[in-house]
């Protein structure tokens, strides 16, 4: 979640709002995870209760954006998604001018792209520090496992020219969602995602990873300059 400390809150709050937005009375929703998503969750919930929206239903991306979101008011579907997401508002740790993207940093990542892969819409919302030119540049790549042989995918993933750090929590080692385990791999830049994508999916073990190719379908970024709204291959909007 976001404190005051943070220099970029304020643009985080501009583009979560913002895409909130787009959400239309009837809608199914995806609700992301993290310090920007947060935002418009917050504004669909402010915009049920002043009855600007209605019959609304939603589905989260980890466990605390679904208590969030039920703490909030918001009704929420059953975790077998039993109907099509119309719209899905997520965030991004980094995003390249191709509009793929690295996910991940709070561990959400299988829930974010099983979510992001049932909607018909997925809406990014970054602040502009998230732009980076290739992704990798400043982030590193989450990989999800399984427990069962962890160090073995991390030597594969030292294979393929990883720095892996296995995530750390509380003393031990973090947990996601579903129990497994996180390995951040710096690759430095990366410069074929949709290959290293395919070989990651690949490898027996390896659960999910954070490369997000081809999934965006709108990027609202906030920044300095004000807010900009791009679909892929265009621009729609800026303030």
């Amino acid at each position: 979640m976001p404190t005051l400390a943070d220099p970029a809150r304020p643009f985080k709050q501009q583009a979560g709002e913002h895409a909130a937005g787009l959400v239309q009375s009837g809608m199914v929703v995806g609700l992301g995870t993290g310090s920007t998503a947060i935002f418009a969750t917050r504004e669909i919930a402010a915009r049920l209760q002043a009855g600007d929206l209605r019959d609304i239903v939603a589905i989260a991306t980890s466990r605390a954006t679904d208590a969030a979101a039920r703490a909030l008011g918001i009704p929420m579907l059953t975790d077998d998604i039993p109907r099509e997401i119309d719209l899905t508002i997520d965030g991004a740790d980094e995003v390249d001018p191709a509009m793929d993207l690295i996910k991940g940093g709070g561990g959400a990542l299988l829930r974010e792209k099983i979510v992001a892969e049932a909607s018909r819409r997925n809406v990014i919302v970054v602040d502009a520090g998230k732009l980076s030119p290739r992704l990798g540049t400043h982030w590193p790549l989450p990989v999800e496992v399984l427990e069962f042989g962890w160090r073995s995918q991390a030597r594969f993933l030292e294979s393929l020219g990883a720095a892996v750090t296995p995530r750390p929590s509380d003393g031990g080692l973090f947990r996601t969602d579903q129990g497994n385990l996180i390995l951040d791999c710096r690759f430095k830049p990366i410069d074929d995602p949709l290959g290293l994508a395919g070989e990651l999916e690949a490898r027996a073990g390896l659960v999910e990873h954070g490369l997000f190719i081809g999934i965006a379908s709108d990027l609202i970024v906030a920044g300095e300059d004000g807010i900009r709204h791009l679909r892929r291959g265009q621009e729609v909007a800026t303030r």
